[in-house]
């Protein structure tokens, strides 16, 4: 019996120490990643995560997730958005909806005029881009996390890879940077690592170019959500964000980041609601700026709106069972 005790008081020590030490690593990566590691630019770091009102784990949080284009630029330079996503989180109904936003949606950027949204980032870094995604959408947007090709590469590694039905093979030779970002794809179920799931969510040389680039991101990180809640990658974790450090950045408070790591365990990744904006039927087709998509913000943020309360019939049918229970 002496020693059942004493191994029981082992196991809670031990289960302890390991709260803490992964604990602590996820505290000192969101400490890391609030450093200029993608973008090195004043504008950069104008709202800072202290400043953001905190959190308070209950009401629904909108976070902008952009992917830039560094190749050939020195950090001091604004990068251009390669992909930009708007993922919103409701803690109350254990859910996320994530909107991919076509880079080609002719918007209006504040101070600067009617422009494709992807350029924001360039003209005032990721505050105007926050800026002028949440006018566009309706949302109050005041967080963002930045990574560039090489980040996502190393994100995708550090779990092991990513295992995907890529529905069509995809081959495209890029004439830049001698063939390292060249897609050589295979139809076919397959675990991805850091090169092929960059290529899968870059590929857009086919018929419906960007919807379907955007559609094929979503999937992906549907996925990588997904993956990110098993056994293994949860044991893994502290290395992987000593891995990915270097190359994300973000304005999201270490307490906060904190809390959205505790949710990020408890969301349903089986059935995210994933949606493009604008949606087809929302927008026109232009030559105005080169080819371009001008949406009907009106029909946008209505459709936006939409879709975020279906979470919640889900959120008040938890609530009154759990008044049931008690």
């Amino acid at each position: 019996m002496r020693f059942l005790k004493r191994l029981l008081l082992l196991l809670i020590v031990a289960v302890a120490a390991a709260g803490g030490y992964y604990g602590y690593s996820l505290y000192q990566f969101a400490e890391d990643i609030q450093q200029p590691n993608v973008i090195d630019h004043p504008s950069a770091g104008a709202t800072k995560a202290a400043e953001i009102p905190a959190w308070d784990g209950k009401e629904r949080v909108n976070i902008l997730l952009m992917g830039v284009d560094r190749r050939g630029m020195h950090s001091s330079t604004l990068p251009r958005s390669d992909s930009m996503m708007l993922l919103s989180i409701d803690p109350v109904a254990k859910r996320y909806d994530l909107f991919s936003i076509l880079r080609d949606t002719y918007v209006e950027i504040p101070g600067h005029g009617h422009a494709r949204i992807n350029s924001a980032i360039v003209e005032g870094g990721p505050e105007l881009a926050m800026e002028t995604v949440s006018q566009f959408t309706g949302l109050p947007v005041n967080r963002y996390v930045i990574t560039d090709f090489e980040g996502f590469k190393h994100l995708i590694d550090a779990v092991g890879g990513v295992e995907l039905y890529v529905e069509k093979n995809m081959r495209y030779r890029d004439p830049t940077d001698k063939g390292v970002y060249d897609i050589d794809l295979k139809k076919g179920l397959q675990r991805l690592d850091g090169s092929k799931a960059l290529q899968y969510v870059r590929f857009r040389h086919d018929a419906t170019s960007d919807y379907t680039r955007t559609e094929r991101q979503r999937k992906l990180m549907a996925a990588l959500a997904d993956q990110m809640k098993s056994g293994t990658t949860l044991i893994q974790l502290p290395s992987i964000l000593k891995e990915i450090t270097p190359y994300v950045q973000t304005n999201i408070s270490s307490m906060d980041m904190l809390k959205l790591a505790s949710l990020g365990l408890t969301l349903n990744t089986q059935q995210p609601g994933q949606y493009q904006l604008p949606p087809m039927g929302m927008f026109r087709e232009s030559n105005r700026a080169g080819a371009v998509l001008i949406p009907d913000v009106e029909q946008v943020q209505a459709f936006i709106q939409e879709k975020l309360q279906l979470s919640q019939p889900e959120a008040e049918s938890d609530r009154e069972t759990s008044g049931t229970q008690n």
